[in-house]
């Protein structure tokens, strides 16, 4: 799954990255620690005007069919595997696609205890985009219309796959076009698939990560003085818990 993330590079920047016109609205603040329920950026593209933009949009999809907002709880991420199946879904998988830019995101370990958290992003710290969903929907007691998102999550690569069974699905940038919809879409769901392990790192971070109230650099920062290595082979998660072993990855598959 995908709970918390870290947006470190500003609006104008990823505009740059990404070839965005510069927003016009109000700069909405980098966090180290966002959650859901909050405002998050997106980058959607306009047919209408051929550009794309990046826009506020709230974590947690709400769909046009829903009576009330309770349903955005059950809807920060999106499974890879039936997003084009699911009710809350379907239709924004076929006409209102985003990417979600990112420098990072948290995972807490789940195929061992203690449950502790761990931050992943890539080896040469570049930002990078999640592939995401959004929905209008008309507030039936005040009409105001309120955007929203979600994060589609799939099966782990490699690396994470040694702390959790499920990872956001990072969209890499040649395909940026075909999922924002300004190219032929061809097979979307191709692009669903496990982000390359060679080009990604994870470490132990604090605990302080847990409460998202705590929002600040220091999040980031490993928790040991020396981190454990990254890769595949060598990771120590921590220093008595074993490397999985293929039988452990097998019990933990199909778990949230």
């Amino acid at each position: 799954m995908c709970g918390r993330y870290r947006r470190a590079t500003r609006e104008e920047e990823l505009a740059r990255i990404y070839n965005i016109p510069i927003p016009k609205q109000p700069d909405l603040p980098v966090s180290y620690n966002i959650a859901p329920s909050q405002n998050v950026l997106a980058i959607r593209f306009n047919p209408e005007t051929g550009e794309r933009s990046l826009d506020q949009l709230r974590w947690g999809l709400i769909p046009h069919w829903a009576k009330d907002q309770k349903i955005a709880y059950r809807t920060i991420n999106a499974r890879a595997e039936t997003v084009d199946k699911a009710p809350s879904y379907r239709q924004a998988f076929i006409k209102r696609r985003c990417l979600i830019p990112a420098d990072g995101f948290y995972e807490w370990r789940k195929t061992a205890k203690p449950k502790l958290p761990f931050a992943i992003a890539m080896k040469d710290d570049r930002p990078f985009t999640f592939a995401g969903l959004w929905e209008n929907w008309k507030d039936p007691e005040t009409g105001e219309w309120v955007r929203t998102c979600t994060i589609i999550t799939g099966e782990s690569n490699e690396l994470v796959a040694q702390i959790h069974p499920r990872m956001p699905v990072i969209i890499a940038e040649q395909h940026h076009a075909a999922w924002l919809g300004e190219t032929e879409d061809g097979n979307l769901k191709e692009l669903l698939v496990p982000y390359p392990t060679d080009q990604m790192r994870m470490w132990e971070i604090s605990p302080r990560v847990n409460s998202p109230k705590n929002d600040d650099p220091s999040l980031w920062e490993p928790l040991r003085s020396e981190p454990a290595k990254t890769e595949v082979e060598t990771l120590e998660l921590v220093p008595w818990i074993r490397k999985l072993t293929a039988s452990d990855r097998e019990r933990t598959d199909g778990k949230n």
